[in-house]
């Protein structure tokens, strides 16, 4: 699959090592003023080659539009098409890999999968995908700001540090010793009226996760306390029901980070993804060929010491798509701006 959505939907295209990734967002509602720049700056924030604790790939990944917006600037209702040109691939730091799987890689899952691969920087397997996420996401986000709706996400560990001042020490530590290290990020959105998702197949924390579970490197997801549900009392959990001084029903602790039963109950939705240590690393590491012979891989190329870091645009992003996408097919965006009615 090479699509998402429902309603909203983004099918994108293109390799890590190829002349251009791009997409096409459909279902964007008409008449909608869309910002660039803002789009633009939300690309830089994912952007390689930013610092040293990123990959040392320099792409500038201007996002150039192709169809969709009128020229002043309007959303036309029709498939916004866009490419991102890839311009800074070194595609013979990848000739050892041709015919050698790499440890925790999509090398040997891709080839089973299809026959083949392109080994350059990954192929489609690789995160640079993930910048046509942050074009769709970052629209998708604009749209749902005129609805009071905010996404944030933010690194909130490094390894088994969370003290932020002392994230990049870790990273660039691993970073040196030619290792990489993992991350955890969390997202918040606030401003979600209760009511959004379904109950049974279409619940917006299994929405949430399938988006967030797609992103590389992606490990798991866990929604309010999450795992720390498993060692705790009914008692100490329960999110009890108060109303606030305008009289809106609210909860007094937010256990369930914002969402029961699959639907918004108005609080903050609130999740933390962990993201594994990258896979390719300057350290030798035992794997096998494509014929089965034992190889030791010491891989070139560049790669992030911890993808975690430029993950977090990327979080803020695939949220953004997910809800706006949900709110359209529930009809609460409706399909052409500005709306007729505010959300109740």
């Amino acid at each position: 699959m090479n699509s998402f959505g429902i309603c909203l939907t983004l099918s994108t295209f293109g390799e890590s090592h190829g002349p251009a990734i791009g997409g096409i967002i459909d279902g964007f509602p008409a008449g909608f003023p869309i910002d660039t720049a803002k789009v633009q700056s939300a690309l830089n924030a994912r952007r390689p080659g930013r610092s040293a604790l990123t990959t040392a790939r320099r792409e500038p990944d201007e996002v150039h539009f192709l169809s969709g917006i009128h020229p002043d600037g309007r959303s036309l209702g029709t498939p916004i098409g866009f490419i991102i040109k890839n311009t800074d691939a070194h595609s013979a730091d990848y000739s050892d890999l041709e015919n050698i799987y790499r440890p925790n890689h999509a090398d040997f899952t891709t080839e089973a999968r299809y026959g083949l691969r392109d080994h350059r920087g990954g192929g489609r397997a690789s995160a640079r995908e993930t910048a046509n996420w942050v074009v769709a996401g970052e629209l998708a986000r604009q749209l749902l700001d005129q609805y009071g709706i905010t996404i944030s996400a933010n690194l909130i560990a490094v390894g088994d540090v969370t003290d932020s001042s002392e994230f990049e020490r870790v990273i660039l530590d691993a970073k040196e010793r030619g290792d990489s290290v993992g991350g955890l990020v969390e997202a918040v959105v606030t401003g979600l009226p209760a009511g959004i998702g379904d109950p049974i197949f279409n619940k917006l924390d299994a929405r949430l996760a399938f988006a967030a579970l797609t992103i590389n490197g992606a490990k798991g997801i866990e929604f309010g306390d999450g795992f720390r549900f498993a060692a705790m009392r009914g008692s100490e959990a329960a999110d009890s029901f108060a109303t606030d001084s305008d009289g809106r029903v609210i909860t007094l602790s937010n256990h369930c980070g914002g969402i029961q039963g699959g639907i918004t109950n108005g609080m903050p939705v609130v999740f933390r993804i962990p993201f594994k240590p990258t896979p390719t690393i300057a350290r030798p590491l035992s794997t096998v060929d494509r014929n089965g012979n034992p190889v030791i891989l010491e891989a070139k190329g560049r790669h992030d010491p911890c993808i975690a870091v430029r993950a977090v645009p990327v979080v803020k992003a695939i949220t953004a798509f997910t809800i706006a996408d949900m709110m359209i097919a529930d009809g609460i965006i409706p399909h052409k701006f500005p709306p007729q009615h505010p959300i109740p």
